[in-house]
């Protein structure tokens, strides 16, 4: 990046709503800054700036009351000078920059920024402000020595990182040049003889993983300056093994096939992706076939997707298909679909049809087929006329003059029957007087 545009800082204003203008506090760590500018014309009312782990060389920003420059790689220590009509500043961070390490550089600060309290967490003492302005001159020449020899060595720093980031984009050009062979040329003598047969892609595979483990092993165990170029070349190479791990992931994932659900001769096939429990109940009561599918309970319903079929019910349950093949006919218009408040089930009625699907033909139940005979009897018995046959010597017509009397007659007394002795039904009976008669 190495730049602050207005776009970072925004991106890094969230807390104070992405308004950048009234901002006070702002962070902008691990971002490759190497330049401080622009802050003061769009943060004017900002008081504290992070900045640790940056790529920044020289200081320059107004208006802050705290400054945090922690891990940068500020050598030019006499460019905190551009922060002596910052009045405001009250705390500085320079720790882990080349300068710390200047022989008489905390005086050297204490000196030049009297406005300064703490320094890299430390408070300032005023014996020791008096101190470092007493001897601010001879301090002062100390340190631009030391800032002359630290320029010198930068120079020779960035000839040498320039000079091994040209050798290592020459060495990856040849390797794609000449894909299988490092650094030399195909049609070399010494190629022919040590060209061996490719043991196929697996191989390949792992072979470059163990050449790429082998590489990234050296790379982090090789000591390395502590230079911006040193903390590019270790970002750039991050950068690549994300690249290539990204490729090697792509190559691994394998495209699943479309999931068979209705097979080329129209049958559909019993399907559970989502791999949910299930029930399936016959309610012959109520003449209808229930679902009772286990879906998860805090799942969204519109993640469900019911579709009923004449011989079979589908369930699209966060994309995923569960399909499965009904025992009976039913009607895919009068089924329906609720799910339970308390355990989030789906439960799916679906009322049957007269018949029953066994395999492509349609049969009559079992227990209604008795039903339907028995009805077909009582028709064809209604259908015909039945006569009742009379004795034509009983024949005889009704009396109609005496179906109504004039006088009322007094009802007769209905005579009992003649009571029928033992003696009389049976010859052999003893009549015994001790038992009583039978009423």
């Amino acid at each position: 990046m190495g730049r602050i545009t207005e776009d970072l800082i925004r991106r890094n204003a969230e807390h104070n709503d992405c308004v950048i203008f009234s901002l006070e506090e702002l962070s902008l760590h691990q971002q490759e800054i190497e330049r401080l500018e622009h802050i003061d014309k769009w943060c004017r009312d900002l008081k504290i700036l992070y900045l640790q782990n940056n790529l920044i060389g020289k200081i320059g920003c107004e208006g802050l009351t705290k400054l945090d420059l922690t891990v940068n790689f500020i050598g030019e220590l006499s460019s905190v000078k551009t922060l002596q009509h910052n009045i405001h500043l009250k705390e500085l961070f320079l720790m882990g920059n080349p300068c710390a390490d200047f022989d008489g550089y905390r005086q050297f600060v204490v000196a030049t920024l009297q406005q300064l309290k703490w320094l890299d967490g430390k408070e300032i003492e005023r014996s020791e402000r008096i101190q470092a302005l007493q001897n601010f001159p001879v301090i002062e020449q100390q340190i631009r020595e030391q800032e002359k020899a630290y320029c010198l060595k930068r120079a020779k720093d960035k000839e040498e990182a320039q000079r091994n980031l040209r050798e290592e984009e020459e060495n990856e050009a040849k390797g794609r040049s000449y894909p299988g062979f490092e650094g030399q040329s195909p049609f070399s003598v010494e190629s022919k003889d040590h060209i061996q047969a490719p043991e196929g892609q697996e191989g390949e595979c792992n072979q470059k993983k163990f050449k790429d483990s082998e590489d990234d092993l050296e790379f982090w165990n090789k000591p390395s300056l502590f230079t911006p170029e040193s903390r590019l070349e270790t970002l750039r190479h991050m950068e690549k093994q994300r690249k290539d791990q990204e490729k090697l992931s792509e190559k691994k994932k394998k495209v699943k096939p479309p999931r068979i659900l209705i097979t080329k001769d129209g049958k559909a096939l019993n399907v559970n992706e989502p791999k949910l429990d299930f029930s399936l109940k016959d309610d012959e009561k109520h003449n209808q076939i229930i679902l009772d599918l286990a879906v998860y309970r805090y799942m969204d319903t519109s993640l469900i997707n019911v579709d009923v079929q004449p011989t079979y019910v589908r369930v699209m349950v966060k994309g995923k298909p569960f399909q499965l093949v009904l025992p009976a006919e039913v009607k895919p218009d009068s089924s329906s679909a609720k799910r339970s408040q308390t355990t989030g089930h789906l439960v799916i009625c679906m009322p049957k049809v007269d018949g029953v699907i066994t395999g492509w033909r349609q049969t009559s139940k079992p227990g209604e087929s008795t039903l339907d005979s028995s009805r077909e009897h009582t028709n064809q018995r209604r259908k015909q006329i039945e006569k009742l046959e009379v004795d034509p010597s009983k024949h005889s017509f009704p009396d109609v003059a005496n179906i109504v009397q004039e006088k009322k007659h007094r009802p007769r007394r209905v005579q009992s029957e003649p009571k029928i002795t033992a003696s009389e039904e049976d010859p052999d009976f003893e009549d015994n007087p001790e038992v009583p008669p039978l009423i």
